[in-house]
């Protein structure tokens, strides 16, 4: 299928409606020449609102630590946004209800068989780390999310892990100082490196 006619496809979807809390708003960002890929969990209540990937607070904590602002991060020539879940799930008891898992299975190859320019892939999150490193070796030697993110390395290809950047994840950030000074340092020099 042509990627216009897919991300209609994507966009009218309703294979989970009955599970939603409100009427389906799936919020994709894809162009055939983009070079970064964001797979992240799912949009909160105010992208729900507003359709716009990654409009909140925890979508300007990801571009301080890609050091983009918002043209560039907007600029669908340059990042591409596929969550695992392309509708907001709904509110849990402690922040939003995981992404729902019948997204990824049904879109996100053929969304990636469009997409032949990607050089870097951000897995932000558990359920993005699971779903594309079940498998691994390096899945299986690092269990937590917290491993995963320290002990990342070239082995993983195009693959960068990073956490959540929800205000939520504050104790973590202040629990794992080394993650803002070399992992962030590290992603916003490769940034750098494929946007000149």
């Amino acid at each position: 299928m042509q990627l216009i006619p897919l991300l209609n496809s994507v966009r009218l979807c309703t294979l989970c409606k009955q599970h939603l809390p409100l009427p389906p708003n799936p919020v994709v960002q894809i162009h055939e020449a983009a070079k970064i890929l964001i797979i992240g969990q799912a949009p909160g209540l105010k992208v729900h609102e507003s359709g716009i990937a990654w409009n909140d607070q925890s979508g300007d904590r990801l571009r301080d630590w890609l050091g983009v602002d918002k043209s560039t991060f907007y600029d669908d020539k340059v990042f591409a946004i596929m969550p695992m879940g392309f509708c907001y799930p709904g509110k849990g008891n402690s922040g939003d209800l995981p992404p729902r898992k019948e997204c990824a299975p049904q879109w996100h190859e053929a969304l990636l068989n469009h997409l032949p320019n990607i050089q870097l892939i951000l897995l932000i999150g558990q359920y993005s780390q699971n779903y594309y490193l079940k498998g691994t070796d390096f899945h299986k030697n690092h269990k937590s999310l917290t491993e995963k993110v320290q002990q990342q390395s070239s082995s993983l290809g195009r693959y960068f892990l990073l956490p959540h950047p929800s205000p939520r994840n504050q104790i973590w950030l202040k629990k794992n100082p080394w993650f803002e000074k070399k992992v962030v340092a590290k992603l916003k020099q490769k940034i750098t490196g494929l946007l000149t």
